[in-house]
């Protein structure tokens, strides 16, 4: 038991380490490489916020524990709008004014809603992944198209005041460098520490994946958002959630489906996916009530949020018989 925890801590560890040299190196690649703000953004707030999810679930569908894997991506969707969202607006009360923001929103309920039409046939497929995979090229170039044809905006003003990306190209791409060959270093220790621990306790590698994992993967997510509320960034701690979880939803689970098919039970659909679309459909429409009445996104919304996460994890567990 001590030592697959060691394994989960020092892989958690690394993970979130590696992820955050991997994503500073992209991004500041880019912009030496004259990438404008908005596509160096959309790096961080996307591909880079996701980065640990995508390979420990990468990591879990070789080794086949598919399950883990995808319980990592949705466990980390309802953590990221229930924990992560919920204790930033505990901080402080947001406002969304950034168009790019106010686009990807309904781009991910949609997105959300295809990976339910695609899994409820109880099967995550080798064409799931190629449909998920191809989707999240299409969206990622959606935004990018939007982002050069759109002027500068709220979001790209707080991106330049929270990220240094004026290191030199060299150190850039050395970090670059590291990221990539520690995330699956770290990835490997966490998934192997995961799996144990599962066995240990006499759990399935999903529900490892929706809570332990999920929650790991997502504290930089969490660090990014409470960072970024503290300093009144508001479109950025709410884009870095609406971005990881597109991503989660199609890259993530995409590359599940492209390494490994794997079959649920019809309980996963019902109640860990149905209670992650209730939260995304809860962003939603929370969201286009304040945007409309231009209003912040008050406490209340994060108190309600942190609420339907804790009653998540304790209705999980016991329901695992723990």
């Amino acid at each position: 038991m001590i030592e697959s925890l060691s394994f989960l801590i020092l892989g958690l560890v690394m993970l979130i380490y590696a992820a955050d040299k991997f994503v500073l190196g992209a991004a500041s690649t880019a912009k030496h490489m004259g990438v404008s703000t908005m596509l160096v953004g959309l790096i961080i707030v996307g591909f880079g916020t996701s980065a640990p999810e995508m390979v420990v679930s990468a990591i879990a569908s070789f080794k086949g524990n598919s399950g883990l894997a995808l319980g990592n991506a949705v466990g980390s969707n309802i953590t990221n709008i229930a924990l992560v969202l919920g204790v930033g607006l505990m901080i402080v009360p947001m406002s969304i004014k950034s168009q790019t923001i106010k686009r990807e929103m309904p781009i991910l309920l949609l997105v959300t809603l295809l990976v339910l039409f695609l899994l409820i046939d109880l099967k995550l497929t080798f064409v799931d992944g190629v449909i998920l995979i191809t989707g999240m090229f299409v969206v990622t170039g959606f935004l990018l198209y939007i982002g050069i044809k759109t002027d500068k905006d709220e979001f790209s003003d707080e991106l330049e005041a929270e990220f240094d990306l004026d290191i030199d190209l060299k150190k850039a791409i050395l970090f670059l460098i590291f990221g990539i060959i520690m995330l699956p270093v770290a990835s490997q220790l966490m998934v192997k520490g995961a799996t144990d621990i599962a066995l240990i306790f006499g759990v399935s590698d999903m529900v490892i994946g929706l809570t332990i994992v999920a929650l790991g993967t997502s504290l930089p997510e969490l660090a990014a958002t409470v960072a970024s509320a503290m300093k009144k960034e508001h479109d950025l701690a709410i884009g870095n959630i609406v971005g990881s979880n597109m991503f989660n939803l199609l890259g993530v689970i995409g590359i599940s489906g492209l390494i490994r098919e794997y079959e649920f039970t019809a309980h996963f659909i019902k109640y860990d996916y149905f209670y992650m679309l209730m939260l995304t459909v809860f962003l939603f429409l929370a969201s286009v009530y304040f945007v409309l009445k231009d209003r912040f996104i008050s406490r209340i919304i994060g108190v309600i949020l942190l609420v339907m996460y804790v009653s998540y994890m304790i209705w999980l567990y016991l329901s695992e018989g723990i």
